[in-house]
């Protein structure tokens, strides 16, 4: 079943309910900083006030009023959206996810930042490949990135010990992946096997974490390659997978899949309790394990890099993405808006924020801080595989089609057959981008 959009008068109207408020200010001297703030994830929070500290301390007579928006990332992205649209409610500064940067550049909602940039000698020290996230497909860069991450196969070694499976494991296949979900599960019929995003609530992280790795694993290995992939074998191999997985009762159950609340702080509950065997997850999933207080994590999670679906050269796959901070195309006050930029991404602020949200720091001088491998004996495990990472394509027609791809994931989950939900799927595509813009992989 395809889904129902509200209509765009509807989702303002319950904007306005929510009281998602904020936005721009007349005050000469004050800057407005927009940001998502949801769950456990506290640390950026920390960040944004410790910035407000810095900026107003350096800037006498000026202020900083901070904005923070909470709700699921996806409704987040809806509401600055909503909010940029005028520029009596536009933030100066807003924490943008870099895979919305190219639609809200079409939109006309954020501000080139090249010639600011060339002015900065500090943007030599950012991670080139890092860079990548704020920039649009016109060339220029729109947004500074903060951190940057990797995403691989989480694993409990206890449980694999205790099941006969190795504490180095290192998949092959993806068969090896789910017969090792199943090996635990015969030892424990109470874990979950392999958790992965998969409920309506994680939004983006269902189309980039779930179906972005397992399709780029594929011998199709992509979304668009210059042109939108679809139909796509790649695509509908991800979908049978999924099938297969949540089919045979290796993933979370579907209560838990359609609980709005699981990834919000049940998904790292479990973990904590030695319920998941394998997590799908990113390099900052040991971040919110400390921001919720698991400290000794490391004495029990070890981390693999995700294989391609076959073993196929180059045998392992990896996503980045990423946050950055951009400023409003409408703001009056963009010089204001930078400096609170370049403060917030200073060396020590980006590693202080690493080290805290276990993301990966955006600037080399940053990742060489010992205090991130002091906080997570794993972060050059994460490191490591920017060195062969890939992006989604942050064009401006991905958001629709990152929707379709989550309902496509919902329909599987349902009992879709996942060749059918391929099917929709592609329709949906060719709907969006037209069919002269597509092709069959």
């Amino acid at each position: 079943m395809r889904r129902r959009r509200l209509p765009v008068a509807l989702a303002a109207a319950l904007l306005v309910l929510t009281g998602c408020g904020g936005g721009a200010t007349d005050d000469p001297n004050t800057i407005t900083v927009a940001y998502h703030r949801y769950g456990n994830v506290v640390q950026i929070d920390r960040l944004m006030q410790r910035v407000e500290q810095q900026y107003e301390r350096a800037f006498p007579g000026k202020e900083v009023a901070l904005d923070p928006v909470v709700a699921p990332e996806g409704e987040y992205l809806s509401k600055l959206q909503l909010r940029m649209r005028s520029p009596s409610t536009a933030p100066d500064v807003l924490y943008e996810d870099s895979f919305s940067v190219n639609s809200d550049v079409a939109a006309g909602y954020l501000a080139p930042l090249d010639d600011r940039l060339a002015r900065w000698p500090e943007w030599s020290s950012f991670i080139d490949v890092t860079k990548q996230a704020g920039r649009a497909t016109d060339g220029r860069v729109y947004g500074v990135p903060l951190d940057t991450d990797t995403r691989g196969l989480w694993f409990n070694r206890d449980l694999f010990a205790r099941a006969g499976l190795p504490a180095d494991w290192r998949p092959r296949t993806w068969q090896d992946v789910l017969d090792a979900a199943r090996q635990v599960q015969q030892r424990f019929p109470d874990v979950i096997g392999l958790d992965l995003p998969l409920g309506k609530a994680e939004g983006e992280a269902v189309s980039m974490q779930t179906v972005g790795m397992l399709l780029q694993g594929t011998p199709t290995g992509t979304l668009h390659d210059g042109t939108w992939v679809a139909p796509n074998r790649g695509f509908t191999d991800a979908m049978r997978f999924l099938s297969t997985a949540v089919g045979e009762g290796r993933t979370q159950s579907k209560a838990q899949i359609a609980d709005a609340q699981y990834d919000k702080k049940l998904r790292d509950d479990l973990t904590r309790q030695g319920k998941v065997a394998i997590r799908l997850d990113g390099s900052f999933a040991a971040g919110q394990w400390e921001g919720s207080g698991w400290r000794d994590w490391a004495e029990t999670m070890s981390a693999a890099p995700m294989p391609t679906q076959y073993g196929q050269p180059p045998g392992t796959v990896t996503l980045s993405g990423g946050w950055t901070l951009a400023l409003s195309a409408s703001g009056r006050k963009q010089d204001d808006a930078f400096e609170f930029v370049k403060l917030a991404l200073s060396r020590d602020n980006i590693a202080d924020y690493a080290v805290a949200s276990g993301n990966l720091p955006s600037r080399e001088d940053s990742a060489q801080d010992p205090r991130l491998t002091g906080a997570n004996p794993l972060a050059g495990f994460w490191l490591g595989l920017l060195d062969n990472t890939h992006f989604r394509p942050t064009l401006p027609e991905y958001p629709k089609i990152s929707e379709e791809i989550q309902q496509a994931v919902q329909d599987v989950v349902g009992g879709t057959d996942p060749a059918e939900a391929s099917r929709e799927w592609t329709q949906s595509v060719r709907r969006i981008v037209e069919p002269a813009n597509t092709r069959g992989g």
